[in-house]
């Protein structure tokens, strides 16, 4: 899982948070979460899941650390996330603010299957699986066709680390709304531990990453044969 750090509320009003929330408990779970959207919304919906959340009445509190799978952190995630929503969507909404909000919850609790949602603002969600092997939230479009192209269910967890750079390498050059450092969490199965890591703009490997893709485009552009109907006779003339 990767995420950005930037938020924005206007092109002269840029700052740095953290999306990427880890629960890092070795031999029991490993799990994050990646927020987007509304960055209150989020952050008040985590302070939620912290403190700890009845998902019905007459239930004890829960949390991503205390909860048996994660089904149910997702489950408790979505109620939070709802919660908050609804409680100051009416203020915020009166003075013309967006509300809305995702969450992207993925990794594995000891004795079940790993597992990646995706949780939306009204509470319901949805799961990662064969048919779909990867999940986006937040500004996905410029990054997309590059896991379109190249990420499957089978896909080795390097490839899918290198992939997942360049798709936010890619973006990063489109919007200026995405931006360094990246926070990434990559977890090999029923290893029930993570291995974290912040990735600065000046990262070696993400440079490197960077400029060997930016070529390879180019090189692969300038092999493409011209349009045909643009290379007959006197066409020359008329290029622009």
């Amino acid at each position: 899982m990767i995420a950005d750090t930037r938020t924005n509320a206007g092109v002269d009003n840029i700052s740095s948070y953290r999306k990427l929330h880890v629960v890092d408990q070795p031999g029991d779970r490993v799990m994050a979460v990646a927020t987007a959207g509304n960055l209150s919304v989020t952050q008040t919906a985590l302070a939620m899941m912290r403190d700890g959340v009845h998902l019905s009445v007459g239930e004890d509190l829960e949390t991503l650390e205390t909860a048996p799978s994660m089904f149910r952190c997702a489950q408790l995630l979505g109620h939070a996330l709802r919660s908050v929503r609804l409680s100051i969507a009416p203020a915020m909404e009166a003075s013309s603010l967006n509300t809305s909000a995702s969450m992207l919850l993925g990794g594995q609790i000891a004795g079940g299957p790993m597992q990646l949602f995706l949780i939306y603002s009204q509470g319901n969600f949805i799961e990662c699986g064969e048919d779909t092997p990867f999940l986006q939230i937040g500004e996905a479009k410029y990054g997309k066709p590059i896991l379109v192209s190249g990420l499957h269910g089978q896909t080795p967890l390097a490839e899918a680390v290198k992939l997942g750079l360049i798709s936010f390498s890619t973006t990063m050059r489109c919007n200026v709304g995405v931006g360094t450092p990246l926070d990434m969490l990559t977890l090999r199965r029923d290893m029930i531990s993570g291995d974290e890591r912040r990735i600065e703009r000046t990262d070696p490997y993400f440079e490197d990453l960077h400029d060997r893709w930016t070529r390879a485009q180019a090189q692969a552009r300038a092999a493409m044969p011209e349009p045909p109907w643009l290379s007959g006779p006197g066409m020359a003339r008329r290029r622009v």
